[in-house]
C-alpha cells in the first residue's frame, strides 16, 4: 500500500502544479492572450501561433529549452536546439530569402524615390538606439533593441546575436514579432495624427511598367553596391536578394517554390517557437523588458511618423502627386505596412489605390533596417 502512495505521491510532485510560479502563469495567460489575438483577430497568425505557443510551452515545462551544458545526459531541450539556429543567424538569413522569393520589387524600380521613404522610416532605430542608452543599457545592447523599430522580427534577431546580446534576444524578438503583428492597430493613429484628410484622398499615377531585364539586375546590382559599402550587410541583403533573384529570373521554379513556401514556413515554425520559448517567466519578467518593450513601440511609434512626415515633404515637393500616408509603409513590416497605407487611403476615399506604391517603401524599408543592422555592427566591430 504504501508502494502505492508513495508512487502517486511521486507523479503527483512531477506535474507543472507544483513546480511552477506566479510568473510562470503570468506568462501562460499572456501566451493565451497572443493565440486569441493571432486566431480570433488575425494579427500575422504566421508569427504569432508559433511564438505564443512556444511561450506557453516554456512557462510549463522549463526544461523544453534546457542547455545543452546544463543537461544530466548530455542532452539539451528541444526547443533549445531550435534557438542556437537564432542565436547563429541561420533562421533570419533564412528568412531573408524566402521574403526576398516572396517579393515583387517592382514598384520600388518603378519609384526610386520610395527609397527615401523606406530611409526616412528609419528614424526610429536611431532614436531608440539614444534613448536606449540613456536608459542604461550598454551601446551593443541599444544597438539590438533598436533594431525593433524597423518592425523587422528576423533582423532584430540577427542583430542581437551577431552583436553578443543573446540574453536580451528573447525579449527584444517578441517585441519586435508583437508590434509586426500589431501594425494595424497601432499605426492608423499615428497616420491620421500627421496627415490631413485631404492628402489621404491623393490619387497617385500608375507605375510604370518594369522590364524583366531590370527586375532581374535589381538584385544583382543592390547586392553588389551595397555589401561593397557595408560587407557587414551580407547575410541579409544577400539573402534577400538571392531569393529574389531566384524569383526574377524565371530559370529556377523550383527554388523559388521551395525558398517561399516549403523552406520559409519551416523556418517560420523553429524561429517562432524558439522566440517564444525564450520567454521563460525568470528571462522575462523584470526590468529591463520593460524598458525594451517601451522602447520598441517608441521607436516603431518614430519610425512610422518619419515615414509619413518625409512623405508630406515629398508631397510639397512634388506639387502633391506623392500621397504621405505611404511613407509609413517605410517600416519593414511585409506587406502589412503597406496593407495599412492602403486601407486609411480607402478610408478617405474608397476609389483610392495606394497598395503597390505603398510596396515600394516597404521593400525599401526591408533593405534599410539590414543596412541599420550592417551600420552597427560595422560601428562595434563585428
Amino acid at each position: 500500500m504504501s508502494y502505492v502512495t508513495d508512487t502517486l505521491s511521486n507523479l503527483l510532485q512531477q506535474t507543472a502544479f507544483f513546480n511552477l510560479t506566479w510568473g510562470n502563469y503570468l506568462m501562460i495567460l499572456v501566451a493565451l492572450v497572443f493565440l486569441y489575438l493571432a486566431i480570433r483577430h488575425g494579427f500575422e497568425p504566421l508569427l504569432l501561433v508559433p511564438i505564443a505557443f512556444g511561450m506557453l510551452l516554456v512557462n510549463i515545462y522549463p526544461d523544453i529549452m534546457l542547455r545543452i551544458e546544463d543537461s544530466s545526459n548530455g542532452v539539451g531541450g528541444l526547443l533549445h536546439y531550435f534557438y542556437l539556429l537564432d542565436e547563429w543567424s541561420i533562421l533570419p538569413s533564412l528568412i531573408f530569402m524566402g521574403v526576398g522569393a516572396m517579393t515583387d520589387f517592382g514598384p520600388l524600380i518603378a519609384n526610386p524615390m520610395s527609397f527615401l521613404l523606406g530611409a526616412a522610416a528609419q528614424l526610429g532605430i536611431y532614436c531608440a538606439y539614444f534613448l536606449a542608452i540613456l536608459l542604461g543599457f550598454n551601446g551593443k545592447a541599444a544597438a539590438a533593441i533598436s533594431i525593433i523599430g524597423g518592425a523587422d522580427g528576423p533582423t532584430s534577431i540577427f542583430l542581437a546575436g551577431k552583436l553578443g546580446q543573446t540574453s536580451l534576444m528573447g525579449p527584444i524578438a517578441v517585441a519586435a514579432y508583437s508590434y509586426m503583428s500589431l501594425v494595424p492597430i497601432i499605426q492608423p493613429p499615428i497616420m491620421k495624427l500627421f496627415t490631413t484628410e485631404q492628402e489621404r484622398k491623393i490619387k497617385m499615377e500608375q507605375l510604370r511598367p518594369v522590364s524583366k531585364l531590370e527586375k532581374i539586375l535589381f538584385p544583382i546590382v543592390i547586392t553588389i553596391v551595397v555589401c561593397l559599402i557595408l560587407p557587414t550587410t551580407a547575410p541579409l541583403v544577400g539573402m534577400l536578394m538571392l531569393g529574389n533573384l531566384f524569383r526574377e529570373s524565371g530559370v529556377v521554379g523550383q527554388l523559388t517554390e521551395t525558398a517561399s513556401n516549403a523552406l520559409m514556413y519551416i523556418v517560420v515554425i523553429l524561429l517562432g517557437t524558439s522566440v517564444g520559448a525564450s520567454t521563460s517567466a525568470e528571462n522575462f519578467l523584470n526590468m529591463d523588458t520593460i524598458k525594451i518593450v517601451i522602447l520598441g513601440l517608441v521607436a516603431f511609434a518614430v519610425g512610422t511618423a518619419g515615414g509619413v512626415l518625409f512623405g508630406k515633404i515629398m508631397c510639397k515637393a512634388t506639387g502633391g502627386r506623392i500621397n504621405p500616408l505611404i511613407g509609413s509603409a517605410g517600416v519593414s513590416a511585409v506587406p502589412m505596412a503597406a496593407r495599412v497605407s492602403q486601407k486609411v487611403g480607402a478610408e478617405a476615399d474608397p476609389t483610392n489605390f495606394l497598395l503597390m506604391h505603398a510596396m515600394g517603401p516597404n521593400v525599401a524599408g526591408v533593405i534599410g533596417t539590414a543596412v541599420a543592422a550592417g551600420t552597427f555592427m560595422a560601428i562595434f566591430g563585428v
